[in-house]
């Protein structure tokens, strides 16, 4: 199957005429992009609901594309490093500390956990917490071979099974840019809460759809990463369902989730797009350097701004407080 070549049934899912979050029917699309980070075939539409803002892949990846999405080619390289590695350690010590605040936790499970890279820099906040993972590939079990959790949990966690066994177990779950690849961010939110202990709290940072990067840079904003990231919840949306769980929304952040890397993120996708091999892409290392120092120089500002790419919200399930049904 080649780069160009349209994914065909069974790969997508009947394109929706009504949006999954509200159910409204007045729908737009956003853009229409491939996934030229990654050299995934087709192209994808990104659709968002005019009335709650909730914003999704549509038509969506079949179960069995979307199982199959993390294998379908790497990154190309600079993307990886751009989208990967720049400021990560901050972030995930950042996103720990916001819970120093509160009660200190026996417990932790981070959700969508990978290679365990948020578990392994949240100790260094917390240093008496135990952590455990999740995760629906086999990277969760590396992690714990490599010590950066103690158990390793593989699955989703909506799945019966493993909310099941999981139940009441944790102080807090984390889902630090997971929700954004759920097929069903409500079954896992409603699966966090079941898995927290009464008084426990839920962490949680995602893109903004709400983004002003998203509407000027059209099909080159890195948060619309095709096909892995299924559905763009805006805050409110967010705040909204917790609130309708039974949960106190304890906190909410803008600022500390920027991510500052829109404009070297969308220089990026442009050279892979391009195919840009090491030659054009050594050529134009100072101009890829240069929006580094811009997104870096800028992000103190945009931060406060609708520039924000990400928000973090953290809330608390009541004390004595039943839990949740995810049927």
């Amino acid at each position: 199957m080649s780069f160009h070549e349209p994914f065909h049934a069974p790969f997508h899912e009947p394109r929706r005429d009504d949006c999954p979050w509200c159910g409204a029917r007045r729908l737009r699309t956003r853009v229409r992009t491939p996934d030229p980070g990654r050299r995934t075939p087709g192209t994808f539409a990104v659709d968002e609901c005019r009335d709650c803002g909730h914003t999704f892949q549509n038509p969506r990846l079949t179960e069995e594309a979307l199982a199959a999405r993390d294998t379908r080619g790497r990154p190309d390289p600079s993307v990886e490093r751009v989208l990967g590695a720049r400021g990560i350690r901050r972030r995930h010590r950042a996103a720990a500390r916001a819970m120093l605040p509160y009660a200190e936790p026996e417990s932790w499970l981070d959700v969508g956990t990978g290679h365990g890279q948020f578990p392994e820099i949240a100790k260094e906040v917390h240093a008496y917490t135990s952590f455990d993972g999740l995760d629906a590939t086999p990277r969760v079990q590396r992690a714990r071979a490599a010590g950066r959790i103690e158990e390793a949990h593989q699955g989703l966690l909506a799945d019966p099974e493993i909310t099941g066994r999981l139940r009441g177990r944790y102080d807090v779950v984390s889902m630090v840019h997971h929700l954004e690849h759920s097929p069903d961010p409500r079954a896992e939110l409603r699966a966090a809460l079941d898995v927290l202990r009464p008084g426990g709290h839920l962490l949680v940072e995602v893109p903004d759809p709400a983004c002003a990067f998203g509407t000027l840079l059209g099909t080159w904003w890195v948060a619309y990463d095709q096909p892995r990231h299924l559905h763009l919840m805006p805050r409110r949306n967010l705040v909204r369902e917790l609130q309708a769980q039974g949960c106190e929304v304890v906190a909410t952040d803008r600022r500390a989730p920027h991510i500052p890397y829109d404009l070297t993120g969308a220089l990026c996708l442009v050279l892979a797009r391009l195919r840009a091999r090491t030659a054009l892409t050594r050529a134009c290392a100072p101009l890829l350097a240069s929006a580094a120092a811009l997104d870096i120089g800028l992000a103190p500002l945009l931060s406060r701004t609708r520039f924000s790419n990400a928000y973090r919200i953290i809330a608390r399930r009541p004390a004595g407080s039943p839990a949740t049904s995810t049927t």
